[in-house]
């Protein structure tokens, strides 16, 4: 098999759940949809045999609207948080809606999916990032949510 065809293989349930609930978290944040329309939407078109993308087909429903609702019920809590961590002089609101939505969710991953390895939550984000974006927010990932884990889940790190 070429890295070509493995690349196009299945996602894991939990992989393809993060990467819609990214795409989810997006497009709520760039055209303004309500929560409920947007997950209708993903479970509709995006999951199942209707899949429009056989990468995605088989995500984990639960854990994707899990992530969706808890970024959108903590997102007061998460955004001070991301911002925090960000280079001076840079906000949240100036970078990139999909580098906002990879932050959310995996903040919200840190926060409260304490089943889920916080190395496990950045490598998961990291690859994310490099899914969607260039070579250097994929850094920019890493360095937040390394800091942000070891600051929610200093014991994971000792």
């Amino acid at each position: 098999m070429t890295p070509e065809e493995a690349s196009r293989l299945p996602l894991a349930p939990r992989t393809a759940a993060r990467v819609t609930a990214v795409q989810a978290l997006y497009q709520m944040d760039v055209a303004a949809i309500d929560i409920n329309d947007v997950i209708g939407e993903f479970e509709a078109f995006r999951f199942g045999a209707k899949a429009e993308d056989a990468l995605l087909a088989d995500a984990d429903r639960e854990f994707f609207r899990s992530l969706v609702r808890g970024v959108v019920r903590r997102q007061r809590e998460i955004d001070p948080m991301i911002d925090q961590q960000l280079a001076e002089g840079w906000r949240l609101t100036r970078i990139d809606a999909i580098l906002r939505a990879i932050l959310r969710a995996a903040v919200l991953e840190l926060l409260e999916r304490t089943d889920v390895p916080a190395r496990v939550v950045i490598t998961e984000y990291v690859n994310t990032a490099h899914a969607f974006l260039g070579d250097d927010e994929p850094r920019v990932v890493n360095g937040v949510l390394d800091k942000l884990a070891r600051r929610v889940r200093p014991a994971e790190f000792t």
